[in-house]
């Protein structure tokens, strides 16, 4: 029986609920292991068969073995890509919406659901000056954001054009640090980039933009998107988004702003001024589960006029019909299925939610400020180091930096070394043609001492 009954689910139960109290209680968590194809197969071997091998069972390989091979990206010295670092409350409250099976695609079948992520999505709105219209919806991911607000762009200037771009192949601007997300999001739509060249930090900047908008000459019409980048995911620099919105006014197109990591900081009064321009973006993204203390996966969208999000995203069929019918009030659902290139969705924006109304939002400035000054800090602490080179300066959390004489082949080695011994999780990335180390932090448990440890194990 694939539905077990309630007696059957009981011990089950007790032991998953268990593992996770535990596991959020854990105040020192083991940073993980990276294991290799060969090693997992030894260890968890075929466990999908036709009789099945029960849930306890399962439940033994996964805390036996799954767990144990994953990295613990909410670890203080997990320092590569873009970590995570959940609240307890969010965590819980990602249990919480599993187990009351909570479908999030229709105000009509998630109407709580919906209000809740709403509320975080206005009170993200609100931060970055946005109008009273703005809504949007929780993604996946930062390229599931970017990829529908790219076709809600090319939606919005079809229509403008009123056939004239109907068979137009068309172009998104971008600096050449975009997001690996929108150059795909291109692909995928058949479109061109133009990448414009950063300055020294990799910033998009207003010489190097106008100067390629004038070269582009006829081809100026096709453009249908500006992508600006607050916190690249590389250098954590911010674009220059006030010359990237008259770059987008001077084109009549649209102006999209890829906050997906750096775009939290706007929780801090501190660092509100960094992301001018933000306000005069028409579509925006920002991912909870980075900086914002969210589980995996969550994006939250915003468009400037959600009309055009809908009339782009929104799916016809004769068994959705019902969907877009009227409350008593005469006014439309608000269905967070049409708001992007998806159908079914789990209300992500919720555990969010939960960690917000538990905590309030000056604890999440603090704690965006907590590791602020930690970057501030560790850049600091670089800078002292003779065998280190600081890169840049960082406009964010993300620390790129070198070590003097050393290769490629010294790079890799030490950064398996120090993961496979459980120190940290520092990675090697190309910075101007070059191997060089990069840190990013958006763990408030994160501190000196830990960027102190990385520092002291390259000497």
């Amino acid at each position: 029986m694939v539905h077990w009954p309630e007696q059957a689910i009981d011990g089950l139960a007790q032991s998953v609920v268990s593992h996770a109290l535990d596991r959020l209680s854990d105040p020192d968590p083991e940073l993980g292991i990276s294991v290799d194809a060969t090693d997992i197969a030894d260890m968890a071997g075929n466990s999908i068969s036709p009789e099945g091998i029960g849930g306890d069972e399962a439940f033994r390989l996964f805390a036996e073995v799954i767990e144990p091979s994953c990295l613990a990206v909410d670890h203080p010295r997990f320092f590569s890509f873009i970590p995570a670092a959940p609240t307890r409350s969010s965590l819980l409250a990602d249990l919480l919406l599993s187990s009351t099976r909570i479908y999030g695609g229709s105000w009509m079948e998630g109407a709580g659901a919906v209000y809740v992520e709403n509320q975080v999505l206005r009170w993200i709105a609100d931060l970055c000056g946005l109008p009273e219209a703005a809504g949007g919806v929780f993604v996946p991911g930062g390229t599931n954001g970017n990829l529908s607000s790219m076709i809600a762009a090319r939606y919005a200037w079809r229509q403008r054009g009123a056939g004239r771009h109907d068979a137009v192949r068309g172009v998104i601007i971008s600096s050449d640090s975009v997001h690996a997300s929108v150059p795909q999001a291109a692909r995928a739509m058949d479109c061109e980039m133009v990448c414009v060249p950063g300055d020294d930090a990799g910033r998009l900047c207003r010489e190097t933009l106008q100067r390629v908008l004038r070269a582009l000459g006829n081809d100026r019409d096709r453009v249908f998107a500006v992508v600006a980048t607050a916190g690249t995911t590389n250098a954590g620099v911010i674009d220059d988004l006030d010359a990237a919105a008259d770059a987008a006014d001077d084109l009549g197109c649209w102006l999209h702003v890829d906050g997906a990591y750096g775009l939290a900081a706007v929780c801090s009064e501190q660092s509100r001024g960094l992301f001018a321009g933000v306000e005069r973006a028409d579509s925006l993204i920002v991912d909870p589960h980075k900086w914002l203390f969210g589980p995996f996966d969550s994006c939250a969208l915003l468009y400037r006029d959600p009309a055009i999000a809908r009339a782009a995203h929104t799916q016809r069929a004769d068994y959705l019909e019902v969907l877009q019918s009227t409350d008593d009030q005469g006014t439309p659902g608000w269905n967070p299925s049409d708001y992007a290139h998806h159908l079914s969705r789990r209300p992500r924006g919720l555990p969010l939610w939960f960690s917000l109304a538990s905590h309030g939002t000056t604890a999440y400035a603090e704690a965006i400020e907590t590791t602020l000054a930690v970057a501030r800090e560790g850049a600091e602490l670089i800078r002292s180091a003779s065998h280190l080179e600081l890169l840049l300066e960082p406009d964010l959390t993300v620390l790129v930096f070198r070590r003097r004489g050393w290769t490629h082949a010294n790079y890799v080695s030490w950064a398996r070394e120090v993961m496979e011994e459980g120190t940290a999780v520092v990675l090697p990335t190309q910075w101007k043609g070059e191997t060089a180390l990069r840190m990013c932090i958006v763990n408030p448990d994160t501190t000196i001492g830990d960027i102190k440890v990385v520092v002291d194990r390259l000497l």
